[in-house]
């Protein structure tokens, strides 16, 4: 069943009509049916969450393993990790519209299947306030709820604004975001990650900033010499216990030579604070007073 649906849809690609005439009127009823689609799969937390908030959850069909938020969505079918998409599992949910992040992939699997006449939607995966509020306004179109997210937008907007005050006239910590601890090896945050841009609009300083683009192993002696205030890591998912992740980062020798180390100044965050979807002003309100607290403010 699954291959014939998939066989079906990839062959529709071939009836689609390639004139300049034809193709500006396939955009346009295009953007009719993805105004109105009822089978939507959604991929990325972030863009899930954004739907669920404009209260159009129930038109969502499938979501990809990274959208856990709200609960509920968890009891749809889950068509594999946003960047290792297959094909075959997303057109098989049968869905009228698929609604992604542009860093979801591999970019085979989306060639295939905008080659089978799925309208798709991509919103930015980027790491700042104004790439949230766009995004929403751009799902809020695609969806036809334009007046949703003009709403949903308002809010999100006083809460970025309220961050912004205190962040403006508070104390900056430095911080070292750990994505992982590979036996002692941690891949620490770079600028152009979501740990960093979390940290920027929690008014914190990211210590590797200016070593590093991207997530890096970090040697001893650059943590040693970075000397962070705090350490921050994410919530674990499974069943390893906060205490223990805390009580384990800790104990690195080179850690142990920070005033992170020092003081026992250790922050975990949600996995979601990475994300960048409708909760980031509020989950960076919640890290800012997390990592004043660790620091005795």
């Amino acid at each position: 069943m699954t291959r014939h649906l998939f066989r079906n849809a990839l062959a529709g690609a071939a009836m689609l009509l390639p004139l300049s005439a034809q193709a500006g009127s396939s955009a346009q009823a295009t953007t009719t049916a993805t105004m109105t689609a009822t089978a939507i799969v959604s991929v990325g937390g972030p863009v899930t969450e954004t739907i669920f908030a404009l209260g159009e959850g129930d038109r969502v069909v499938a979501r990809d393993s990274t959208s856990l938020f709200p609960p509920e969505v968890t009891a749809l079918p889950d068509i594999g990790y946003m960047r290792q998409l297959s094909a075959e599992a997303v057109l098989s949910t049968g869905p009228d519209l698929i609604v992604t992040r542009d860093t979801a992939g591999p970019p085979e699997v989306l060639d295939q299947l905008r080659a089978a006449a799925v309208p798709m939607v991509e919103t930015h995966d980027g790491f700042n306030a104004e790439a949230v509020l766009d995004s929403v306004h751009k799902i809020g179109a695609a969806l036809g709820v334009p007046e949703k997210s003009d709403a949903l937008a308002v809010g999100i907007e006083a809460d970025f604004k309220t961050l912004a005050e205190q962040v403006r006239t508070g104390t900056a910590p430095r911080v070292m975001f750990i994505l992982s601890n590979q036996g002692g090896r941690l891949n620490v945050a770079g600028r152009g990650t979501g740990a960093h841009g979390i940290l920027e609009l929690a008014g914190a300083e990211n210590v590797f900033a200016s070593d590093y683009q991207g997530y890096k192993i970090a040697s001893d002696e650059a943590i040693i010499a970075a000397a962070p205030d705090i350490i921050l890591m994410m919530e674990p998912t499974g069943e390893e216990e906060h205490d223990a992740r805390r009580a384990d980062t800790l104990a690195l020798p080179a850690i142990a030579q920070t005033p992170a180390g020092e003081n026992g100044a250790f922050v975990l965050v949600p996995p979601a604070a990475l994300g960048f979807g409708p909760r980031t002003a509020k989950l960076a309100l919640a890290l800012r007073a997390d990592l004043l607290t660790a620091l005795g403010d």
